[in-house]
């Protein structure tokens, strides 16, 4: 089995960070699971690792498509399944590092992504249906005629989510939830989770976004625009060009903007705990504010050696 390293936790709790020392550390090679490091030039409000970081140390999935070219849940499992399994042929630790639980959870768990139901027509149909919230719920009302089981397993909030599960029932006549099926990965996985008190992370979150404002988030934002892009797509739909485009558009000011920006990050982060629950016995939790960021290291070390990884000589807890 291959041995796997997974971090995870909420935005602005300090994954990259540790990412990056862990792998320094332990000849490993980062996988990316967040949904928005795929796409090229989001860079500034994704808090993606900077051009150094990532020359430091070998990250996969990392700026490969445009933002008008949006991957599916599929096409990151196929990606991410064979990045993983390069890394561990090429005898170096794998590790997967990021926020996006659906993302982990299909990869962990084995999850068989339904190949047919792109249907590009009908998704745009659906799609601009979704626009409003009464659209919305009634695809969603749709979707629970169609696939009782599906429906309750989809957000109802989120349009690509309800989109996505009533294209694949349409287009294949069978229900979404009946094509997603699980095959136990060849993983021994090791997962880590950073967490901090709720106000502690709220701290964070605001001043991470004041400094992606000081660092030119509304500028990044803007050439994004320049390029002609529809606001709908998956990549501006990202927290921060979501609401910087709302004021582009001149439908809020810009303090208006940084304070949905602040609002739906903290949102978010709590919606990360459902996906990587507190109480969840696969995951050992570290508060990051009060547990030396050594005990993680070590713990790290530790459950790697017993998963039947060989730590390099010389590495921290050798």
């Amino acid at each position: 089995m291959i041995p796997l390293l997974v971090l995870v936790g909420p935005t602005s709790v300090g994954k990259t960070e540790l990412s990056l020392r862990l792998a320094a550390h332990l000849d490993a090679e980062i996988v990316s699971a967040d949904s928005r490091y795929l796409y090229r030039g989001l860079d500034i409000g994704t808090a993606k690792p900077g051009p150094a970081e990532l020359a430091r140390i070998p990250h996969h999935l990392v700026d490969v498509t445009a933002p008008d070219q949006p991957w599916s849940l599929a096409e990151y499992k196929q990606a991410a399944t064979a990045a993983i399994a390069d890394i561990h042929a090429r005898g170096r630790l794998p590790m997967l590092v990021g926020g996006t639980g659906q993302y982990v959870r299909a990869l962990l768990q084995g999850w068989q992504i339904p190949a047919g139901g792109d249907n590009l027509s009908l998704r745009a149909h659906l799609t601009a249906q979704a626009e409003t919230a009464a659209g919305l719920a009634a695809l969603h009302a749709q979707l629970c005629e169609l696939d009782p089981t599906g429906a309750l397993q989809v957000d109802a909030r989120n349009p690509r989510r309800v989109v996505r599960a009533l294209e694949v029932c349409i287009s294949t006549g069978r229900p979404f939830s009946a094509q997603r099926t699980r095959v136990a990965p060849d993983y021994r996985a090791c997962q880590l989770g950073l967490t901090l008190p709720r106000a502690e992370l709220y701290a964070r979150i605001d001043a991470r976004v004041d400094q992606m404002l000081a660092d030119g988030l509304l500028a990044e934002t803007q050439a994004l625009a320049a390029q002609g892009l529809a606001w709908e797509l998956p990549a501006l739909s990202a927290l921060g060009y979501r609401q910087l485009g709302a004021h582009l558009r001149g439908e809020c000011s810009l303090a208006e903007a940084v304070l949905r920006i602040k609002h739906d990050t903290r949102r978010f982060a709590r919606r990360q705990y459902a996906w990587f629950s507190l109480s969840n016995p696969d995951i050992t939790w570290f508060d990051v504010g009060r547990i030396p960021r050594v005990r993680i290291e070590d713990h790290a070390v530790g459950a790697l050696k017993r998963a039947g990884y060989e730590v390099p000589a010389g590495r921290i807890g050798t």
